[in-house]
């Protein structure tokens, strides 16, 4: 065992370079619940992201999750043009809904990355209804729906919170090279490897927007779950692959782990962890 490991998830942190406009959106449209007012990151966080000048964070909950979304005076990269699925800078947060219908209906100012609407797997990938959009900026989201008979514990007979569509953050899906060696990666940072599906077929094609889409997903769960990290190995093409993200770029979502150690990583696809100490640190 290295000397970091990762107990749980604490939250998430996205980039944008309007923090208005995708607060709007995430509050508005989503049903993300606002926390106080946005706030100066502190000056120790910005020289752990290795960034000059300053930032403003707006905190939003939904459910018992948390995602703080950043805006620095030293904007970086927009999200990439071209991106799809398989890209190695993909990464989305999977957010539990009740009916998948009803939040699909809710959505304005989000573009599709699925076709044909939301999609239901095949029980051999877990049998979810799901759709994946983006947000004003590219983020990618997912809205997960479970069947009945295979709802997993932490959400199973829970309901939305009034003026919200949505249970809580499920889980981040990455995008990686090779499912095996980051897999070994986050197993020596401690966490254990949960189920391991192989999807593929028309339904998955759909909701990914690829042809011939082939994809090893293999779930990460650290001690204290959800929210949890999977991982996304495509097999059909190769990912594009990109320059390392700065944590300025819009692309550069960061997970927030309560941790051994604080300190910024990244694994070996370039996807940004950010470990505190601290139970919550927004």
């Amino acid at each position: 065992m290295s000397r970091q490991e990762l107990f749980c998830i604490t939250g998430f942190r996205i980039v944008t370079a309007d923090l208005d406009r995708l607060v709007r959106f995430y509050s508005e449209v989503l049903g993300f619940a606002v926390q106080s007012e946005e706030h100066q990151i502190g000056q120790a966080e910005m020289a752990l992201l290795g960034l000059s000048g300053s930032g403003l964070r707006q905190v939003l909950t939904l459910g018992q999750q948390t995602l703080s979304i950043d805006q620095f005076e030293h904007a970086g990269q927009p999200y990439p043009e071209g991106s799809d699925a398989a890209s190695l800078w993909f990464q989305h947060l999977a957010l539990v809904v009740t009916d998948i219908a009803e939040a699909y209906g809710c959505l304005r100012d989000a573009a599709p990355i699925s076709l044909g609407g939301p999609q239901r797997l095949p029980a051999s990938s877990g049998g979810v209804q799901a759709f994946k959009f983006r947000d004003p900026d590219g983020h990618p989201l997912e809205f997960l729906e479970f069947p009945q008979d295979n709802t997993p514990t932490a959400w199973r007979g829970r309901h939305p919170l009034p003026g919200q569509i949505g249970l809580g953050i499920d889980h981040s899906a990455i995008s990686v090279a090779d499912a095996r060696v980051s897999a070994g990666y986050y197993r020596a940072l401690g966490l254990q490897i949960g189920d391991r599906t192989l999807n593929e077929g028309p339904e998955q094609q759909r909701l990914d927007d690829l042809p011939d889409v082939m994809v090893e997903v293999v779930t990460m769960k650290p001690p204290e779950a959800p929210p949890h990290l999977e991982l996304l190995g495509y097999r059909m093409q190769a990912g594009h692959e990109h320059a390392a993200l700065q944590p300025n770029d819009v692309a550069a979502t960061r997970i927030v782990w309560r941790g051994r150690a604080k300190e910024l990583i990244r694994d070996p696809d370039g996807h940004l962890q950010q470990i505190e100490t601290q139970e919550q640190s927004i």
